[in-house]
């Protein structure tokens, strides 16, 4: 009798466990749950037209993200870190502002599981940051991190990493001081160079190699805007940066920002 309600036991599926997401935000952790933020007085559900993750309508049940970051300003600056090393840098004023381009915390109903990414994918829980009305303030993919698993206080990039600062001495309209700050927008989330940075998902794009020095530049060109069109395989984690993502004349910034810092490699 007991062998059988062990087995019986073992047959009926156990609830998922809820996610957690910790925040760091300098006076300490806190920590939610996802059942806890799914029955915030302030959830509620958002249709999100154009879902950088899954490049359709989806629809969540979220948080006003705000509400969640007691005690941070305007001039402060947050890092969400994502399960798969994805680390990325965002100034906190946007995502403290009630809009029109607004931040929501969207979390994962284990009832109601999120669908998956692609063909054998994980989905973009159990956290993900999406935006109403994006293109009102011009909010990049790069700020729309899944998977998070925390969101922390930090000092900024260039505070943190003078690795990657370019020459001082470069006059303040000189393209590869554009170009740094579209690398901190639109990189840093997954690369490291120099050796300095937070993430884990991608080489350092500076030692031993720049990818200026061993790519010809259409080629490099090709692979930024396209990867798959020049390097195909399934595992493939890079996205493509189209012209509405990042204009030629901000490629021109960022490629001018990765060349010069071909020079300035570590001694």
């Amino acid at each position: 009798m007991r062998l059988c309600l062990t087995l019986l036991c073992l047959l009926i599926p156990l609830p998922a466990l809820a996610a957690q997401l910790t925040l760091d935000l300098g006076d300490g952790s806190r920590h939610w749950q996802s059942e806890q933020l799914l029955t915030h007085p302030l959830a509620r559900d958002v249709t999100i037209e154009q879902d950088v993750a899954y490049k359709r309508t989806m629809h969540y049940r979220a948080v006003p993200l705000a509400a969640l970051l007691e005690g941070v300003k305007p001039s402060d600056h947050l890092q969400a870190v994502a399960l798969d090393g994805f680390a990325a840098e965002m100034p906190a004023g946007p995502l403290l502002q009630p809009g029109p381009a607004q931040a929501w915390l969207a979390i994962e109903d284990n009832a109601r599981p999120w669908p998956p990414l692609g063909q054998g994918k994980a989905g973009a829980g159990p956290f993900y940051l999406v935006w109403t009305q994006p293109q009102a303030s011009g909010i990049r993919p790069e700020q729309w991190p899944f998977q998070i698993a925390s969101i922390r206080s930090l000092a900024a990039v260039e505070v943190r990493f003078p690795a990657l600062l370019p020459d001082p001495a470069l006059p303040d309209a000189d393209p590869v001081r554009q170009g740094f700050v579209l690398f901190q927008q639109n990189c840093l989330a997954c690369h490291r160079l120099n050796g300095a940075g937070d993430a884990h998902l991608g080489p350092d794009l500076n030692l031993p190699h720049n990818p200026t020095e061993y790519f010809q530049p259409a080629f490099l060109r090709q692979y930024i805007r396209d990867p798959q069109s020049l390097r195909h395989w399934p595992q493939a984690k890079m996205p493509g940066f189209s012209t509405q993502v990042l204009s030629d004349q901000e490629l021109d910034a960022l490629l001018a920002y990765l060349k010069h810092m071909a020079g300035r490699k570590p001694r």
